[in-house]
């Protein structure tokens, strides 16, 4: 299903498996899109591409989101019970994305050294103000959430490198189709459109950790089961 807004040089294409949807339901999808259409209309081009996969077995809905404009290609996915919210969420992870996009292009030196990694570390012992990380969140300012987290990010790349070992399927994938700085954006991605979710109870890098499994899932192309499958596998040996 292809369909396309001239004014905005946005050409959208749908792909559903295991289900489908409505015109109704089309018409939602067209409206969650609202967020992006600015950040694109200048591009000369911009092509976004979407798959809406349901999983009978545990009644969830993978949404998978590429978004390709002149030079790179942007993806990010979101897991839920229903396709909209999921769909909504990668909806405004791609704005940032296209936003962080555009300060490299305009030659943004501190977030291109961010977005490569190779911005040195804060203090390993420097607190986290919750306090800031929380106003973030309120004010929709993905930008200050992330640098007030950027303590943990080094951490967070080791963490996914060693998580991307336990499975083969994620590792033929890695720097074809995302890389190590990929996953940890999409981590930091996560966190701020769930930090609700977040218990003080839990040390945040510890919560922060536990989203590269599901960040790792909804990158990866056409093995959410197979990923499923080995979880638990390794969760009945463990068990034994």
């Amino acid at each position: 299903m292809v369909f396309s807004d001239q004014s905005y040089n946005l050409r959208i294409e749908l792909d559903t498996k295991n289900c489908e949807l409505s015109a109704n339901e089309i018409e939602n999808l067209e409206r969650a899109l609202n967020p992006l259409r600015e950040p694109v209309k200048k591009f000369p081009v911009s092509s976004l591409y979407v798959t809406i996969e349901f999983y009978p077995r545990s009644h969830d809905y993978r949404v998978q989101a590429v978004l390709r404009l002149p030079g790179p290609g942007l993806a990010t996915g979101d897991l839920d019970k229903a396709f909209l919210p999921a769909f909504e969420r990668c909806v405004r992870k791609l704005v940032h994305k296209v936003l962080a996009y555009e300060n490299d292009l305009e030659g943004d030196e501190e977030h291109a050294k961010q977005a490569k990694g190779t911005l040195q570390d804060m203090s390993p012992g420097q607190e986290v103000d919750i306090n800031a990380v929380r106003e973030a969140v309120a004010e929709k300012d993905y930008a200050r959430f992330r640098r007030q987290l950027l303590m943990y990010e080094e951490l967070l790349r080791k963490r996914s490198g060693r998580w991307i070992q336990r499975y083969p399927a994620l590792e033929l994938q890695l720097d074809e189709r995302f890389s190590l700085a990929d996953v940890v954006e999409e981590v930091y991605l996560n966190a701020f459109e769930r930090f609700d979710e977040w218990s003080d109870a839990v040390p945040l890098g510890t919560w922060l950790e536990q989203l590269i499994d599901p960040s790792l899932r909804i990158l990866s192309r056409d093995t959410f089961e197979e990923l499923e499958n080995i979880s638990f596998a390794r969760s009945l040996r463990e068990s034994e």
